[in-house]
């Protein structure tokens, strides 16, 4: 990133006794679930790897980096990313090795600090001010974490460090693959001004296009604009641009933080036309997703169902009840009843997915095998 003010160091993450600055490191593994397919098969290093999907139908899940040249990424449809890479090896994906990877990477964060926030297998933020070790520089922690996951793993990860987490996060991804970076608190407004706003994280496709349309392209013009226009634009998320854009971002490392959603999708190797057939592919959704629930002692109240169709055309639907599902069959219940009225259809439904939210913790009644909340 040119012209972006970026320490390699963190010499000047400090803070005052009143103050204290965080130290914030976001660890990311590089092409994660690809890099553990080409580690465990020799066959497939150098050679451009996607994970998910196949050849004809479904999307990338993960791609590795020989992939990535070729414009090959997570979400693209497979036979896009066919296209434009003819020699893309495809891969299913094996999310029990992954699982098993990724705990082996928890326990190496441990070993440095309790404040861990996973955001998925292959990241998390960690808080490092007070760690475990006693290491001062957490450019030094970052460093030695890396190494051990290296060695521990076989896998390259890279790192971000900075004094809050949305600057940890974008830092993370400035000298990708087996690298990081630093911003520190001198540096992070002048970085936030200078970065376009389509590369923030949280900004998607949809509210950079408005903010271009507002004549919002960077940072900087982020920063001119005032409080009550953006929330007057944004909504609630007025005021969480109103302090990014200043480099402020107070959200402490969380490490209890609650799961949103739990959800399971398929795409079909042939489209559906028909309601019935539709509404079976729902079954083993369905048992998926409530199988997550009861190994979490959990529910929802509001399931979602996702249409898309053979133009990749993409739907939602969805049902909250006043009390969470208590039941599998419930729960798909309600969801075969959001698919009926989505019918009758004038093209085929490539995938349908089905996912969980609001949750809450249950405690079953063995007398009545009902659950309550606490």
């Amino acid at each position: 990133m040119t012209g972006l003010a970026v320490l390699k160091t963190d010499e000047n993450l400090q803070g005052t006794v009143d103050a204290p600055v965080r130290k914030i490191i976001h660890v990311d593994m590089d092409a994660f679930y690809a890099s553990v397919e080409q580690r465990d098969n020799p066959e497939l290093r150098g050679k451009p790897v996607a994970v998910g999907g196949s050849a004809a139908r479904g999307v990338v899940a993960a791609a590795s980096y020989e992939a990535r040249t070729f414009g090959v990424r997570s979400a693209l449809p497979s036979v896009t990313a066919k296209r434009r890479c003819p020699d893309l090896i495809f891969v299913k994906p094996r999310f029990d090795v992954y699982r098993a990877v990724s705990a082996q990477i928890r326990e190496i964060f441990a070993e440095h600090t309790d404040l861990i926030e996973p955001l998925s297998l292959d990241e998390a933020y960690l808080d490092v001010t007070q760690n475990k070790q006693g290491i001062a520089i957490a450019t030094d922690i970052a460093t030695r974490i890396r190494a051990r996951i290296k060695e521990v793993t076989g896998l390259n990860a890279s790192a971000g460090i900075s004094y809050c987490k949305f600057l940890a996060k974008m830092a993370s991804d400035l000298n990708k693959p087996n690298g990081q970076a630093v911003i520190t608190p001198k540096n992070g407004p002048a970085f936030v001004e200078a970065l376009e706003v389509k590369k923030f994280h949280g900004v998607g496709p949809a509210t950079a296009a408005k903010m271009e349309r507002l004549g919002i392209l960077t940072g900087a013009d982020l920063k001119a604009k005032s409080l009550d226009f953006l929330q007057a634009n944004f909504g609630k998320s007025g005021g969480w641009y109103y302090r990014i854009s200043r480099g402020i971002d107070e959200r402490p490392v969380q490490p209890d933080r609650p799961r949103r959603s739990i959800g399971a999708e398929d795409t079909f190797m042939a489209d559906i036309f028909d309601l019935e057939a539709a509404k079976s592919e729902l079954v083993p959704l369905a048992e998926k997703v409530w199988r997550h629930c009861e190994a979490r002692q959990i529910s929802g109240r509001t399931v979602t169902l996702k249409v898309k169709f053979a133009d990749f055309q993409q739907i939602t639907r969805s049902k909250t009840l006043p009390i969470p599902f208590a039941s599998e069959r419930e729960m798909q219940g309600s969801a075969a009843l959001l698919l009926g009225e989505v019918f009758p259809i004038s093209k085929g439904i490539r995938l349908l997915g089905i996912t969980l939210s609001s949750l809450q913790d249950r405690v079953t009644d063995l007398t009545t095998n009902q659950f309550t909340l606490f």
